[in-house]
């Protein structure tokens, strides 16, 4: 679909990068499950299967856990949050799994702990498993020009300055990007989230990220607009995880949305999960809600919904940066199998080796220098270095991102922890609901 220019003060695109930046800088945090089984990181470990447990039994105070919930439900009843779902899971077993409010303050139906929401931006850790399965079939290497596998970005230009009737400057690259940084949103990509750069004024005059349009023609788009920055120097939110859709298709010859279903989200038994929601399923999806200029909510309109207006509709150029559509319990799956090194349900999707991989900092010093203090950026995911310098709850080596619409998660392997938050809701409840979240989650954990 073609990217309107905002009707409110901060787009509806603008708002990926507020909530995922949020969520780095610590003002934001980015019925039973079934028999499955999975194995700890370090060593096999029976009786990991997402069973519900009595949170003692996982090392938390009950009582401490509680306030998790009744701060989630204090939200719903205030009047901030339409609706929302939180699942924590440690040593392989639920604790807590709750619902509370409506999917649609339009509707009766409560808020269920199957509801079907629109998780924008947690599409991009999915990419980034399918990537790494990819690479250790040996079909890329870390260092290997992007080029190399799409020649059309051969040749790119950098944007080093504008002149004063408007003509860009450009300058050669210092080296081509790598997939490394492809992988960091360090490649210097634009992604048209806002029109305060040259570069992303032009992703979205060419309506770069669309649904509308096959992959392949959209790094055809990509291709006539320069880089914003030489590749390897900054970290900036980009376009690069779509990017890495389209390779996952060209890799692995398969459509992209196809690839994820049959090597991850079956093997998982993730069954809600996928780029469109089927018609006898739609009663369970959640609507996006924004929060007015009087502080009541109101259901956002099919327009502002980027990437995905229609659900029902299954896309041409499925978002690997941010198109699918999730409900917590399956999520908690694909969060447990990293957790767990890269295995669950009897399946293994990566070797422990290369989930570690995906957890450490690939960002170069200089990069580094540009992102949030504390944090580092891995192969898809956030991670806190220091947690003291970042100012958060979670302890070193966690990982973590979010979605445009409020849905949150994080992985923690010093706690064996993974928490799931799903929302749908654009305003400062999102915020305010993550980073409780958070705090109320290790306040909890006694053993």
């Amino acid at each position: 679909m073609p990217l309107a220019r905002p009707a409110r003060p901060l787009s509806w695109l603008a708002l990926v990068v507020v909530l995922a930046l949020g969520f780095v800088a610590g003002t934001l945090v980015p019925g039973a499950l079934s028999r499955a089984t999975s194995t700890a990181t370090a060593a096999p470990a029976a009786g990991r299967t997402l069973a519900p447990a009595d949170p003692s039994s996982a090392g938390f105070a009950t009582e401490r856990l509680a306030r998790l919930s009744d701060r989630m439900r204090d939200f719903v009843a205030g009047g901030r949050l339409a609706g929302v779902v939180t699942l924590v899971a440690r040593h392989g077993r639920v604790v807590s799994f709750d619902a509370h409010g409506r999917k649609d303050i339009r509707k009766p139906d409560p808020m269920e702990k199957d509801s079907i929401f629109r998780i924008y931006s947690m599409t991009k850790p999915v990419t980034g498993v399918a990537m790494m399965m990819l690479y250790e079939e040996g079909l890329w290497r870390m260092d290997d020009p992007v080029s190399k596998f799409i020649p059309e970005f051969r040749g790119l230009k950098v944007h080093a300055a504008e002149a004063a009737n408007g003509t860009p400057k450009l300058e050669e690259p210092q080296h081509p990007m790598t997939m490394r940084e492809l992988m960091t949103h360090s490649a210097g990509l634009g992604y048209g989230l806002s029109e305060a750069h040259p570069v992303d004024r032009q992703f979205r005059q060419l309506q770069v990220l669309t649904p509308t349009i096959p992959l392949h023609e959209m790094m055809g788009r990509i291709a006539k607009v320069p880089l914003l920055a030489q590749p390897g120097t900054r970290w900036s939110y980009s376009i690069a995880v779509d990017v890495q859709g389209y390779l996952v298709e060209k890799l692995s010859g398969r459509p992209f949305d196809v690839f994820l279903k049959e090597r991850i989200f079956d093997p998982l038994g993730m069954k809600d999960t996928g780029f469109y929601v089927p018609a006898d399923k739609l009663s369970r999806l959640a609507q996006v809600h924004e929060e007015t200029a009087s502080g009541t909510l109101e259901a956002a309109s099919q327009q502002q919904l980027v990437l995905m207006p229609d659900p029902t509709t299954p896309p041409v150029g499925p978002s690997g940066g941010g198109g699918l559509y999730s409900t917590a319990e399956d999520y908690l799956r694909f969060c447990q199998m990293l957790l767990d090194g890269g295995t669950f349900g009897g399946t293994r999707l990566l070797a422990p080796r290369t989930v570690e991989m995906m957890r450490t900092n690939h960002l170069s010093g200089e990069a580094l220098a540009t992102y949030r203090p504390g944090q580092g950026f891995g192969l898809d995911f956030s991670v806190v270095m220091d947690a003291g310098k970042a100012a958060v709850s979670t302890p070193n080596g966690s990982y973590y991102w979010s979605g445009a619409a409020g849905t949150w998660f994080w992985i923690d392997p010093a706690m064996d922890l993974a928490f799931v938050g799903m929302i749908q809701h654009r305003g400062p409840a999102v915020g305010d609901a993550q980073v409780l979240s958070r705090n109320l989650t290790y306040q909890a954990i006694v053993d």
